[in-house]
């Protein structure tokens, strides 16, 4: 069964290469918009398993008669397990068959989405006990094991994706490409909100994980049929070759029997310019989920807005910075030809003069709040995708692209959960000007680590 198993998440063996150039063009045009469009809609559906959970947990909480830190203990076991799990599930991915690991990943996790809804169906909160535990225990601990299972199948994603963009689309395109399919995570959420909302509505909060889930199950069976692996299984040249760019010399001196680990070792763990973009990666998430999810309270408090408007201003936050991530993208592509450390940070310094900005508009204006509340997003979403993503794979090896985008997601988590942290406490010692002052001094030393990043990659030229 084990062998089975393994036989069919196994990368499959490389093909001859097609010698017909004509046969070669027409099926690099083919399969690299095949794999983009595909990749692009299974990260959007992920979300619908992963962000319902938001929506539903108001109508949840009264029907299960759960307290907020309850629900606050499912929502952080989903966090612990996804950050572990992306470096983990980075590293299998790189030797697994995108085509069988990601449909997968995906199944299972809508498998997960139904045991936690057939959990609050067959244990309801009462006086009943298990083993000596009251039933309302019973059900908090089987939703966080299936809600914590469910962050590690999510956290099979993104890794396999990212294997996929970096064999499919070379060094002078892979930025538009990566930038381009970023969106996806701002559309994945738009779409999970709106999906459990008008669902909750019309059939409870059980719809919202069913329902989610018997989609992914769909469209987890068509990428089996959509997706492939790397172009050399389906009988391709390298892209590099195909697109005559230059290769990496880390990758010029890898041989096919060179070991995993080995190259694993000398890419990511001896790599001092992963380890400052992992580094600086705490800082981007620091800044990324303290606006996100502090911005609201700020404005309620600070600024005296309503609910309603305080949350329309936070979702141009996301909505346009979806465009940050297009436009870093793009920009290093085309001007700085591939060099992602100097767009990071023009991106950096004009988050730092957003922040200021938008702390010192008057509360009356409205319209501006808007506008820096926007910029906000566009000047954090370029360097979220690009530090912890599109340059962690190309400071590295193609054949340890999942492990990297896991690795540096470690030090993202970090930064996370230093942003939740820190940023309360700031508050509560010295109100929200400190929360300000917070993120702004994180965006300094982000900033402070790429210009670092700079100085090293023109001495690294210089001396090879």
């Amino acid at each position: 069964m084990f062998k089975k198993l393994g036989e069919f998440f196994k990368e499959p063996p490389k093909k001859d290469v097609i010698q017909d150039s004509e046969k070669v063009a027409s099926m690099y045009s083919h399969w690299r918009l095949r794999i983009f469009y595909s990749s692009f809609i299974a990260y959007v559906v992920f979300h619908l398993c992963r962000k319902n959970i938001a929506v539903a947990l108001p109508s949840m909480g009264k029907a299960l008669n759960m307290s907020n830190t309850e629900l606050g203990i499912l929502g952080s076991t989903l966090y612990i397990t996804y950050g572990i799990g992306k470096f983990i599930n980075g590293v299998i991915a790189d030797k697994s068959n995108v085509r069988t690991f990601l449909p997968t990943a995906l199944i299972l996790s809508a498998v997960c989405n139904l045991c936690f809804v057939l959990s609050a169906i067959f244990v309801t909160p009462g006086h009943i006990s298990f083993f000596g535990l009251p039933s309302a225990t019973v059900l908090l601990w089987l939703l966080a094991f299936f809600w914590g299972a469910n962050g590690w199948f999510q956290s099979c994603g993104f890794p396999p994706v990212a294997k996929s963009l970096s064999y499919w689309f070379s060094n002078s395109e892979r930025g538009t490409k990566w930038s381009l399919w970023s969106t996806s995570h701002q559309i994945g959420v738009f779409a999970s909100v709106a999906l459990s909302g008008i669902v909750i509505d019309k059939f409870g909060w059980m719809a919202a994980f069913y329902i989610p889930a018997f989609i992914c199950i769909i469209t987890g069976i068509w990428l089996f049929d959509r997706l492939r692996d790397k172009p050399e299984t389906l009988g391709l040249p390298d892209i590099e070759k195909y697109n005559n760019e230059p290769v990496k010399v880390t990758e010029k001196d890898e041989k096919e029997d060179t070991p995993y680990f080995q190259i694993f070792k000398e890419n990511i763990l001896c790599n001092p310019v992963i380890w400052m973009l992992a580094i600086s990666y705490i800082f981007v998430y620091i800044i990324r989920f303290g606006t996100e999810d502090w911005l609201v309270k700020y404005l309620v408090e600070v600024k005296q807005n309503t609910l309603p408007m305080a949350s329309a201003k936070l979702s141009s936050l996301a909505l346009v910075g979806s465009g940050g991530a297009i436009l870093a993208g793009v920009i290093s592509d085309k001007i700085y030809k591939g060099n992602r450390t100097p767009i990071n940070i023009v991106f950096l310094i004009c988050l730092i003069m957003s922040l200021i900005a938008f702390a010192n508009n008057p509360a009356q204006n409205h319209l501006w709040d808007y506008i820096y509340a926007a910029m906000i997003g566009v000047f954090t979403a370029g360097p979220q995708m690009l530090i912890g993503g599109l340059c962690a794979v190309e400071s590295s090896s193609k054949k340890v692209a999942s492990a990297s985008i896991g690795f540096t997601g470690i030090f993202g988590y970090i930064g996370a959960a230093l942003s939740a942290g820190g940023t309360g406490v700031v508050v509560d010692k010295y109100g929200w000007n400190g929360a300000i002052t917070f993120w702004v001094l994180a965006t300094m030393i982000c900033v402070v680590i790429c210009f670092i990043l700079l100085f090293y990659e023109k001495w690294r030229k210089r001396k090879a």
